[in-house]
C-alpha cells in the first residue's frame, strides 16, 4: 500500500476529523482549547431513554443467534474502537437559531431528519457500509418515551421523518431500530449550519452533475459538469429533490451519497491533517452543531472511533439505498421492498 493511499484511508471518517485535534493541544490555551471542543457536542442517552427492550449489540446476536432481547442486551457496549458497529447518522433541518432559519427557512422550532444513514463497520474496521433510509418511507412508528415521563401512542403507515418530529433522537433511533431490526450502537446528528459550516472549513468540495439542475426551492442552479462548492451550496446540494430525477427523495439520495464520497476525497486530499489551524477550525465547526449519544459524547470517545478506522479505505466504503418500492396507498410515498430489504438488515446485525 502506497503512503497516499494509506493517508487516503486515514482520513475517511466523518468524525474523525476530530482526531486531529491533539496537534493543537500543546503549549498555553491547549486546554481550553480542548475544553471548549468537548463541550461543543450536545448529548443525548438514548440508552437510558430506551432501557432494555431492544435488539441485541451484534456481538450478542454472534453469541447467542437464537435469544431474544433481554436486561443483557443493554449492558455496556464494547469501547468504540473495537467490535462491529452500527451508527445512525441524522441531518436535521433544524429551524431553531438564526443560522438554520436563513438555510432551511420554515417556521421556528420546526426539525425533522431530512437525511437518515445506517453507518456500518464490520469488526476489524477494513469494510464500511452506509445505508440511506428515504425520509419518504411509510413505516410503524413505535410508541417512544417523552421527556415528560409520558409515552407516544404507536403510528402505522406513517413517514419515518416523523419519529424525529414528533419525539427527537430518541424516537428516531427507536423507529430505525423497529424497522430494520438492528441495534443501532451509537447516534450523530448535525443540523443545516452545522453542515455547511463544515464544508467551508473544509475548503469546499468537488462535486461533477450528469445533467441540469434546477431546483427554486433548495435555490440550486447548476449546469451539467464539474462544480466547486461552497457550504450552502453543498447544503442545497443534499437538500435538492425537485430538479433532478423524478423528484422524489430517491434522486436526493443518489445527490447524497455522491456528496459524502466527495467529502472523503475532499478531507484526504486537502492536507488538513498537516495544518493545526485548519484542523481546529474543522474541529470546532464540526463538533459546534454535533448531537451524539453518550458514548459518543466527548473527544476522548470520538477521537477512539476516529483511530479505529486508520485501516479503512476509501473504496472499502459502500453506499447503498434501503430497497423500496411505491407504496400502494400512496404514489408518493415508498415502502420496504421485501425481503430483499430485510436481508439487507439481516447483513448488517
Amino acid at each position: 500500500m502506497t503512503e497516499k493511499k494509506r493517508f487516503r484511508g486515514r482520513a475517511v471518517k466523518t468524525a474523525g476529523v476530530v482526531l486531529g485535534c491533539a496537534l493543537v493541544l500543546g503549549g498555553a490555551g491547549a486546554g481550553w482549547m480542548y475544553w471548549h471542543l468537548d463541550h461543543n457536542i450536545r448529548s443525548v442517552d438514548i440508552d437510558k431513554a430506551l432501557g432494555d427492550n431492544r435488539p441485541m449489540r451484534a456481538d450478542q446476536v454472534a453469541a447467542s443467534p437464537s435469544a431474544s432481547a433481554s436486561p443483557s442486551a443493554s449492558a455496556s457496549a464494547e469501547p468504540v474502537e473495537k467490535g462491529v458497529l452500527n451508527i445512525l447518522v441524522l441531518g436535521s433541518d433544524s429551524r431553531s437559531g438564526k443560522a438554520n432559519k436563513a438555510l432551511g427557512g420554515g417556521p421556528s422550532g420546526g426539525a425533522r431528519s431530512d437525511t437518515a444513514m445506517v453507518l456500518h463497520l464490520d469488526a476489524d474496521r477494513t469494510e464500511a457500509t452506509v445505508v440511506s433510509i428515504p425520509r419518504d418511507t411509510l413505516v410503524e412508528r413505535p410508541s417512544c418515551p417523552t421527556e415528560s415521563g409520558g409515552t407516544t401512542a404507536v403510528a402505522y403507515g406513517v413517514m419515518f421523518n416523523s419519529a424525529y418530529s414528533l419525539g427527537g433522537p430518541v424516537c428516531a433511533v427507536k423507529t430505525v431500530e423497529t424497522l430494520t431490526g438492528v441495534r443501532m450502537d451509537h447516534y450523530l446528528e448535525i443540523d443545516f449550519s452545522g453542515f455547511a459550516k463544515l464544508v467551508d472549513a473544509l475548503g469546499g468540495v468537488d462535486v461533477t452533475t450528469d445533467q441540469d439542475i434546477d431546483d427554486d426551492l433548495s435555490h440550486l442552479h447548476l449546469e451539467a459538469g464539474e462544480h466547486h462548492l461552497d457550504g450552502k451550496a453543498a447544503l442545497a446540494f443534499a437538500r435538492t429533490r425537485h430538479g433532478v430525477g423524478d423528484g422524489s427523495d430517491l434522486g436526493r439520495i443518489k445527490l447524497q451519497q455522491q456528496l459524502v464520497k466527495a467529502l472523503v476525497g475532499q478531507v484526504s486530499d486537502s492536507g488538513l491533517l498537516t495544518s493545526p489551524t485548519r484542523l481546529y477550525k474543522v474541529a470546532d465547526a464540526a463538533t459546534g452543531s454535533l448531537t451524539a449519544d453518550t458514548g459518543l459524547d466527548s473527544l476522548t470517545e470520538l477521537s477512539g472511533l476516529a483511530r479505529s478506522l486508520e485501516g479503512l479505505s476509501a473504496d472499502a466504503v459502500k453506499t447503498v439505498m434501503m430497497p423500496v418500492v411505491q407504496a400502494p396507498s400512496d404514489a408518493n410515498r415508498v415502502v420496504a421492498d421485501e425481503p430483499e430489504a430485510s436481508d439487507l438488515w439481516k447483513s448488517l446485525r
